[in-house]
């Protein structure tokens, strides 16, 4: 139980974003070491890469707006 406190700690340490980026990865542990099938495996690893790359863009300025589509469609 020392080395669970000591991770705690740690992570406790970091910013917030880096603290998720530990959850996925320990979720994706959990997962490796459950014994689901591969196929589980490969979607929960998939959706843990999509959520890290993904991650801050929320906070990124619009670079276009609509107004700068030549072409709309319906």
């Amino acid at each position: 139980m020392i080395l669970a406190k000591e991770i705690v700690e740690r992570v406790q340490r970091l910013p917030e974003p880096l603290q998720a980026e530990v959850l996925d990865f320990v979720e994706f542990l959990l997962t490796k070491t459950s014994g689901e099938s591969g196929k589980e495996e490969d979607r929960r690893w998939m959706g843990f890469s999509l959520r890290s790359a993904f991650r801050g863009m929320d906070d990124e300025p619009e670079l276009y707006a609509d107004k700068d589509l030549k072409e709309r469609f319906q």
